[in-house]
C-alpha cells in the first residue's frame, strides 16, 4: 500500500515538475526571437551589423558564465540540504524582473537596464531551473527509467520552445515581453502551488540505486562555516573517482563552448547574410523546437533500450556538428532551415549526457553533481564568447581576412567533434561507484 501511494506522490510530482518546466521555458523561449531586433534597435538604430551589439553579448556571456560557475554547485548543494522546491523558488522568481523592464519600454536605457540586471540575476541562476529539474527527476526515477524520462524532460522544454517561438512569430515585440512576463510570474505561482517537495533521501526507489555516494568519501574541510557548501575538491574528487564523471565533465565543456559558440554566431550570421528578422528566427526555432521535441517524447524512449545512453550521446553528438557545419556554409536562405530539421538527432546528446553523470553518485548528491556539471558547462561560457564573439565580428565585417561570414560556426562545428571524440572513450559501467556498488551487493548475505 505504501508502494502505491509513494508512485501516485511520484506521478502527481513528475506531471506538475513537467507543467513548471514547460511555463518557465515558454516564458523564457519566447523573447529569444525579438532580442536581436531589440538589441541592434536600442544600441545600433537602422543597422543589420554591428560589433558592439556581439560584444556586448560575448561579455555578457562571460560574465553570467562566471557566476554560474562559482554559483550552480553552491545552488546545488543547497537543494541536496533545503529541497529542490525551495531552490527553485529563487530563479524562477527573480527571472521576472528583466523581463518586466523590456516589458515596459525597449528603448535605449531600458535596454541598458535590462542587459545589467539580467547579467546580475542570471550569474546566480542562469541553467538552475534544468539542472534542479534534472535533480528533482533522480530523486524519484529509478536509474534504468532515468534516461527516457530525462528525455522527456527535455522534450517538455523543447515543446516550451516551440509554443513559444509560434507566439513569437504572431505577437507584436511589446506583447512578446508583456506574455513573457506574466507567463513567468504564472510559473511561479503554478509551482509553489502544486508541486510536492521532492522525495529525496527517504525515496522507495533508494534500494534501486547502484551508485554510492562518492563525495561522503571526499576530503573534508576544516572550516566550519565550508562545511556546508561545495568546493572545487568536491569536483576534483568526482573527477579522480570517476573516469566516467571525468570524461562526461570534458564532453559537457566542448558541447558547451559548440553550442554558446553557435548561439553568439549563428543569429548574427542570419541577420547580415540572408536579412532575417524575429519572423524567421521565430520560424527556423520553431522547426528546431518541433524536431527536438518529436525525438525526446517519441523516439527517446524507445531508442535508448535499443542503443544505451552511451552510442546514443555519441550519435547525436556526430549529428551536432554536422548541422553546425551545414549552417556555416549556408549558401542560400532555406538552408539554415534544413540545418534546423538535424535536431531531430542532435538533441539525444545532453539528456543522454546528463543521466550518465546522474548514475555516477549516490542518491542524496544529485543536486551536486548536476550543479558541478552545470559549473562546467557554465566555465564553458566564459570561453567561449571570448573566442567566438570576436571571430563572429571580424568575420561579419568588411575588414575579415577572408570571406567566409560563417567561420565561426565552423569553428564552433570543431568543438563539437571535439565532443564527440570524446564521447566514445565512455564506456558503460565504468565507474568506481558501480563496481564498489556491485562488491558490496556480493558480500550480502
Amino acid at each position: 500500500m505504501e508502494r502505491i501511494e509513494a508512485m501516485e506522490k511520484f506521478c502527481c510530482g513528475l506531471s506538475h515538475l513537467y507543467m513548471t518546466v514547460f511555463l518557465s521555458c515558454f516564458s523564457a523561449f519566447m523573447v529569444i526571437p525579438s532580442m536581436t531586433d531589440v538589441s541592434l534597435s536600442a544600441i545600433c538604430p537602422g543597422q543589420d551589423e554591428c560589433s558592439l551589439a556581439i560584444y556586448l553579448t560575448g561579455v555578457q556571456q562571460v560574465i553570467v558564465g562566471l557566476g554560474s560557475l562559482v554559483m550552480m554547485p553552491v545552488l546545488g548543494n543547497l537543494s541536496d540540504t533545503y529541497g529542490r522546491k525551495v531552490m527553485l523558488t529563487v530563479p524562477m522568481t527573480l527571472s521576472i524582473f528583466p523581463l518586466a523592464i523590456l516589458a515596459y519600454s525597449r528603448t535605449k536605457y531600458f535596454f541598458y537596464a535590462y542587459y545589467v540586471l539580467r547579467t546580475l540575476i542570471a550569474m546566480t541562476c542562469e541553467g538552475s531551473v534544468e539542472f534542479l529539474a534534472l535533480a528533482y527527476v533522480a530523486d524519484n526515477v529509478p536509474e534504468t527509467r532515468r534516461a527516457s524520462v530525462f528525455g522527456v524532460l527535455s522534450g517538455i522544454a523543447s515543446s516550451a520552445f516551440v509554443c513559444g517561438n509560434l507566439s513569437a512569430r504572431f505577437l507584436s515585440t511589446a506583447s512578446t515581453f508583456q506574455v513573457a512576463t506574466a507567463m513567468a510570474v504564472i510559473s511561479l505561482v503554478y509551482m509553489k502551488m502544486f508541486l510536492p517537495e521532492s522525495i529525496m533521501k527517504d525515496n522507495n526507489f533508494s534500494n534501486e540505486t547502484e551508485a554510492i555516494c562518492l563525495l561522503e568519501k571526499a576530503p573534508k574541510k576544516g572550516l566550519e562555516f565550508f562545511k556546508t557548501l561545495p568546493s572545487f575538491c568536491d569536483m576534483l574528487y568526482l573527477l579522480k573517482t570517476s573516469s566516467t564523471f571525468l570524461h562526461a565533465a570534458i564532453v559537457s565543456f566542448f558541447v558547451n563552448v559548440a553550442q554558446v559558440g553557435l548561439e553568439a554566431s549563428l543569429l548574427f550570421f542570419l541577420k547580415a547574410q540572408f536579412h532575417f528578422d524575429k519572423t524567421q528566427f521565430a520560424d527556423l526555432m520553431i522547426i528546431s523546437g518541433i524536431a527536438g521535441s518529436i525525438s525526446q517524447l517519441l523516439l527517446m524512449p524507445i531508442v535508448v533500450p535499443a542503443f544505451g545512453e552511451e552510442k546514443l550521446l555519441s550519435i547525436g553528438l556526430f549529428f551536432s556538428c554536422f548541422h553546425m557545419v551545414l549552417y556555416s556554409i549556408a549558401w542560400s536562405f532555406w538552408v539554415p532551415y534544413l540545418g534546423a530539421l538535424i535536431s531531430v538527432l542532435s538533441i539525444f546528446a545532453m539528456p543522454c549526457l546528463k543521466s550518465i553523470v546522474s548514475k555516477q553518485i549516490g542518491p542524496n548528491e544529485q543536486g551536486k553533481v548536476q550543479g558541478c556539471i552545470t559549473g562546467i558547462c557554465s566555465f564553458a561560457s566564459v570561453v567561449s564568447p571570448l573566442i567566438f564573439s570576436p571571430l563572429t565580428a571580424l568575420f561579419l565585417s568588411q575588414n575579415a581576412p577572408f570571406h567566409f561570414p560563417g567561420f565561426g560556426i565552423a569553428c564552433a562545428a570543431f568543438a563539437s567533434m571535439l565532443a564527440f571524440i570524446q564521447s566514445l572513450m565512455i564506456k558503460p559501467n565504468n565507474d568506481v561507484a558501480n563496481s564498489s556498488v556491485n562488491d558490496s551487493n556480493l558480500a550480502e548475505p
